[in-house]
């Protein structure tokens, strides 16, 4: 497996200058369309994605090896969260056509500490029914009132006679949603035309969006391009390219924004002169974080609780940005060494993956090589990797590269800070997460509804919920099931600058086109049933997927007892 991977197809520099040319003569075409023929276009790239779905799942699982009980999680990490953000977001310009911008959320609502939350999930009925006990809210920025988020709502909407530009999106390599998700934001939320480069390691996936996006490219609004490195820098660095938006790593993006490492990259950063002139949003990957706040769990909630961190290390090979990377637990909890082994023993139950990403052996290598005590899981084949679980991990090490480097590959850690009373914890586990862990992309808090319900320790949990500098903090659950939902804003905190951009800048999804946003809360139940539809072990997935990819092109009620009877 090398370090970079190499483009099987790249596209000619001949045709990279044709499709900017042909983007940048369609760029304000595009930006005064009206927002219904914006939403006209969007449905047909709804029509068009159901129509691929099934061979854009069945070449995703090919490529990544996937075995045919997890077939599945390339329904729902591929079409099925294009789909859907393609209909919100044609219901978001359904609402700018006949009002000037979307809903606020479903109800918004101002805390007790002044600031102002909005509920954006459920976003209808049919997700009340579908993922009964799961809500989403966004917490937006101090000094954000209700009616000046209503102000920076849809912005762009708000201009007059845009002129428009063209953005480049460096897709990524891993998810196969991510790149006409990230496409649907700039177009849609910022009005730009887009120039999509596909990673080349995951450009099987090109002709499938080629196929489910063909009705932007047909108005060319739309290209789609073919390369590695190379490729990416020539267009980066383009005139015709106005943005840039990057799902990748964060050497990536420094490389892009300081140049190579050395003494030029040393004298742009001191006199913060960036290489790249130009914006850049970005989405770079997370050491990420699932903190179990202690209290006495029923057998039943710990054994649901390990399944669930399972599943955030074992999906996609753990090839996710998101995947659970550090668990953190309370010094002294009694039950912290049961939790331990029944994530063991899911991760024994997992066979092996491939790990297809490029240099996940390396990083395997150097972060389990040297290290006593690590427990490895199933006999890896040709290509594989076995799952990896760190126990004890010194907290209080402050070299500990555990902290700093996401491994982006099977191994998931743990650490135990504070102390097992609650709010100590809250109090020791907050800042931990906050500055000695690298990434500010999403959190996970495990918390038993008896804690929240005690006033003291439901504020403290609310406390490190606020405080916490992430761009999604899930409770209970997964954070990628905010990515999945569409609606939620999805990046790094805005805490972040150029300098030391950490998960990077900018929100994508974000359906209801909300700005001023601190971060997306995802929260569901501590036990949930039937098991979640993407748990690693839910063999339903791979049938579950097509119903719901139909019932997102078009929901109806009657396609509710179909999908309700596979899921139990």
């Amino acid at each position: 497996m090398s370090e970079r991977a190499v483009s099987a197809t790249p596209s000619e520099r001949a045709d990279l200058d044709a499709a900017l040319a042909v983007l940048a003569d369609h760029a304000t075409e595009l930006a005064r369309l009206s927002p219904q023929e914006k939403a006209s276009l969007l449905r047909e790239c709804i029509a068009k994605t159901a129509d691929c779905a099934h061979a854009w799942a069945t070449e995703g699982a090919a490529a990544m090896r996937l075995p045919a009980s997890a077939a599945g999680e390339v329904w729902l990490s591929g079409p099925l969260p294009t789909v859907r953000m393609a209909r919100l977001l044609a219901q978001s310009l359904d609402a700018i056509a006949a009002g000037g911008r979307p809903p606020l959320g479903r109800k918004s609502h101002t805390r007790a500490d002044g600031r102002l939350e909005v509920d954006v999930f459920p976003a209808s009925a049919h997700d009340r029914v579908l993922f009964a006990g799961f809500s989403a809210k966004v917490l937006f920025q101090e000094g954000i009132t209700k009616s000046e988020a209503i102000r920076r709502q849809a912005a762009f909407y708000h201009q007059r006679n845009p002129e428009g530009g063209v953005s480049l999106v460096l897709g990524a390599g891993n998810v196969s949603s991510i790149p006409p998700m990230d496409v649907f934001t700039k177009m849609f939320a910022d009005g730009n035309v887009c120039l999509l480069k596909m990673n080349p390691v995951n450009e099987w996936a090109g002709p499938y969006l080629e196929r489910a996006l063909s009705p932007l490219i047909a108005r060319g609004f739309l290209r789609v391009v073919y390369g590695g490195a190379d490729v990416g820098s020539y267009l980066v660095y383009h005139p015709t390219v106005a943005d840039v938006h990057i799902t990748g790593s964060d050497r990536t993006h420094d490389l892009i924004v300081w140049g190579p490492e050395g003494a030029e990259r040393d004298r742009r950063l001191a006199d913060n002169e960036p290489l790249l002139e130009k914006p850049i949003t970005s989405e770079l990957g997370n050491v990420s974080p699932v903190a179990i706040v202690p209290y006495t769990y029923g057998d039943d909630e710990l054994a649901f609780q390990a399944r669930n961190l399972a599943t955030m290390v074992i999906n996609n090979a753990s090839f996710n940005c998101n995947a659970a990377k550090m668990i953190i637990t309370a010094r002294g909890w009694s039950q912290r060494e049961q939790f331990l082994d029944l994530v063991a023993a899911q991760l024994a139950k997992a066979p092996p993956r491939c790990a297809y990403y490029p240099g996940a052996f390396d990083r395997y290598q150097q972060l389990t090589g040297q290290r006593d005590g690590v427990e490895r899981f199933g006999e890896p084949g040709q290509g594989e990797l076995a799952w990896a679980l760190i126990r004890g991990v010194d907290s209080d090490r402050k070299d500990e590269p555990l902290f700093r480097t996401e491994p982006f590959c099977g191994i998931v850690s743990e650490t135990a800070v504070g102390s097992a009373d609650p709010i100590e914890f809250l109090a020791t586990a907050t800042p931990f997460m906050n500055d000695r862990l690298w990434g500010t992309l999403n959190a996970a808090l495990i918390v038993h509804p008896a804690l929240e319900s005690d006033p003291a320790t439901g504020k403290a949990i609310d406390d490190a919920v606020v405080a916490l500098r992430y761009g999604t903090v899930g409770i209970n659950h997964w954070p990628a099931v905010s990515y999945g939902i569409a609606t939620a804003p999805w990046g790094g905190h805005d805490s972040v600058n150029l300098k030391d951009i950490q998960s990077g800048l900018g929100f994508v999804h974000n359906t209801f086109l909300l700005d001023g946003i601190d971060k997306s809360i995802l929260r569901g139940p501590l036990k949930a049933w039937p098991a979640p539809v993407w748990f690693w072990d839910n063999a339903k997935a791979a049938k579950l997927g097509p119903r719901l990819v139909d019932f997102e092109a078009a929901p109806s009620w009657l396609k509710v007892p179909g999908i309700a009877l596979r899921a139990l």
